[in-house]
């Protein structure tokens, strides 16, 4: 990667270089000072200033465009000492350099994520927290760490240290000049396409940084340069992480080997439980405009309730009494309301979606809290509701008239009528309705219709 980077470096200066030699031959008497001669000296120094004015741009917007970073919740060493003590033991027994900061994610992974880009540097040291230093006193390079939120909360102590010896195990191949300097012009490659994209897409588009507009032509300019360098450099980029990764693994071999295995089985009932309750608790919960505040507490208890009933999983259940790594943080329900607003922000944006029935002119909602206890009442009873306000309207509207028969309610709240008892007074009708020569069909062509206008809004 060094290479290609120093390959387009000898390519922009190379007119240059001629230039000097034609010039410099004039000088010394060497090359003659008129015919051909001096047309090529000024036709290769204009190429050359060319030349040099294009690497300036293309360095430029490598140098300065801000590279992507991952949302994350950042977690400061006086939120979590105990944490951060933890990993800089671990950095310890390791021999690596310390984690520059600790972030939290809402995903059943962990990582090392580099913010030392240029442009980071010069900022607030992005979201993640960059500000918290595990070792105080001078400016450290590392990367920073960041940890699974369900991992945090689901696995104790000691099985958290046992996975996270190989990611941390990667700040070692972090702290090499070359690795760090391959890594920095990597992504701020990445970063200057994705920039450019943007400005060709419009016709003024502020850059990653903030510090200027890139105007379009100059993104037409700068746009298949970079692309052309990110895919020279794309296979040895892989090639060097996957080298990286081994010997990170290699490293943490002789840290808590055995405990490992065990928490690699924790790690695919934390996933299989965290998107179980995020596409089946969390997200009708979303679409109303509400996050529920403890995700990461309602997976555990879930996984806490199924390994007590599993029979298959009487080893868990020794597990649940030994200290959970959510424990080293100073105010956990916090923390897990931080990364719980996250988690939802990912999901549908920053702004809930418009509920059914709201006008366009209306002020967009913002995200409400809602508690646990409080889910029932303001998630599943305002569901049921909707759906039933949903086949009242169906069947009032394909009522026959000369029946008679009187257009159905939906049940105000706090009635007798509520929860599953919305749907009683309605059975009759279906079920009659759905007897009437024709009416199944006119009703289910109603209510496909009903719904897909609703999925669509």
């Amino acid at each position: 990667m060094l290479r290609v980077r120093s390959t387009a470096l000898g390519l922009a200066l190379l007119p240059a270089a001629a230039a000097v030699i034609l010039w410099t031959g004039r000088a010394t008497g060497h090359l003659p000072a008129s015919g051909g001669w001096d047309t090529a000296r000024w036709v290769v120094t204009g190429l050359a200033v060319l030349a040099l004015a294009y690497a300036g741009l293309v360095a430029t917007v490598v140098v300065r465009a801000r590279p992507a970073v991952s949302p994350t919740v950042p977690l400061d060493e006086s939120a979590a000492p105990d944490l951060y003590g933890l990993v800089r033991d671990l950095a310890e027994r390791l021999d690596v350099p310390a984690p520059s900061a600790l972030a939290l994610t809402p995903d059943c992974d962990s990582w090392l994520e580099d913010r030392t880009h240029p442009a980071q540097a010069r900022g607030a040291q992005g979201p993640a927290g960059g500000r918290a230093r595990l070792r105080r006193g001078a400016r450290s390079q590392a990367p920073v760490l960041v940890i699974g939120s369900p991992f945090l909360w689901w696995m104790r102590v000691a099985e958290l240290r046992a996975l996270l010896a190989p990611v941390v195990a990667g700040t070692g191949p972090s702290a090499h000049p070359d690795i760090a300097a391959a890594r920095r012009w990597v992504r701020g490659l990445d970063a200057a396409c994705a920039v450019a994209e943007r400005a060709a897409a419009r016709r003024r588009t502020p850059r990653a940084d903030g510090r200027g507009p890139l105007r379009p032509g100059c993104a037409r300019l700068v746009g298949p340069c970079v692309r052309l360098m990110l895919r020279a450099v794309g296979p040895h980029a892989t090639e060097m992480e996957r080298g990286v990764a081994a010997a990170a693994a290699e490293r943490a071999q002789n840290v808590d080997y055995g405990l490992r295995v065990v928490a690699q089985e924790q790690v695919g009932l934390a996933y299989a439980g965290w998107d179980r309750l995020l596409t089946r608790v969390a997200l009708p919960a979303w679409r109303l405009g509400l996050w529920p505040t403890r995700l990461d507490a309602g997976v555990v208890s879930a996984l806490t309730e199924l390994s007590r009933r599993d029979r298959l999983a009487e080893g868990f259940t020794s597990r649940l009494g030994e200290r959970p790594a959510c424990d080293l943080l100073e105010e956990p329900g916090a923390v897990d309301a931080e990364v719980s607003l996250l988690a939802a922000r990912l999901f549908l944006g920053s702004r809930p979606p418009p509920l059914p029935g709201a006008r366009a002119g209306d002020p967009a909602p913002d995200w409400a809290p809602v508690e646990w206890p409080a889910y029932p009442e303001e998630v599943v009873d305002r569901i049921w509701r909707t759906e039933a306000a949903r086949l009242f309207e169906a069947l009032d509207s394909t009522a026959d008239p000369a029946s008679g028969e009187e257009p159905a309610r939906a049940p105000e709240p706090g009635s007798a009528q509520d929860g599953p008892e919305l749907y009683r007074p309605t059975l009759a009708r279906v079920l009659g309705r759905f007897a009437a020569p024709g009416g199944s069909e006119l009703l289910a062509a109603h209510i496909t219709a009903q719904v897909a206008r609703a999925e669509a809004a």
